[in-house]
């Protein structure tokens, strides 16, 4: 599968964003769909993810309560709703997918399919 991931910006500290990650080639129930984040001399980080099928939505603990990622299956296409936004939520936004559900989906490394970043940019 392959991903394009869109909808990066600059926002005002509290205001909102929408990305998205449309993806082309077959999407099956048990595939693992994520977002990522890199900041500038950070590691890569799990915001959240999803299964493809439904039954499995996962947050890092930083973004739970103002983020929600959601899936548009006719669209094919994954988005990260992004609420309240801070200046340290500044960073190259990547989505990602996997062909299985995983318990480890935290793990950047478990993902074989990426898309290309897109930054947002949080201003106080």
């Amino acid at each position: 599968v392959q991903l394009q991931a869109y909808g990066g910006g600059l926002v005002q500290a509290g205001g909102s964003l929408r990305l998205s990650c449309a993806a082309s080639g077959d999407i099956f129930g048990d595939y693992a769909l994520a977002w990522f984040r890199q900041a500038p001399a950070k590691e890569r980080e799990i915001v959240a993810a999803l299964r493809w099928g439904g039954g499995r939505y996962a947050y890092a603990d930083s973004v739970k309560g103002r983020f929600t990622i959601s899936r548009d299956n006719a669209k094919k296409t994954v988005y990260l709703q992004m609420s309240s936004l801070d200046p340290e939520d500044t960073s190259l936004y990547y989505c990602a997918a996997r062909i299985r559900w995983t318990t480890n989906w935290r793990s950047a490394s478990e993902y074989t399919s990426w898309g290309q970043g897109t930054l947002v940019t949080v201003s106080s």
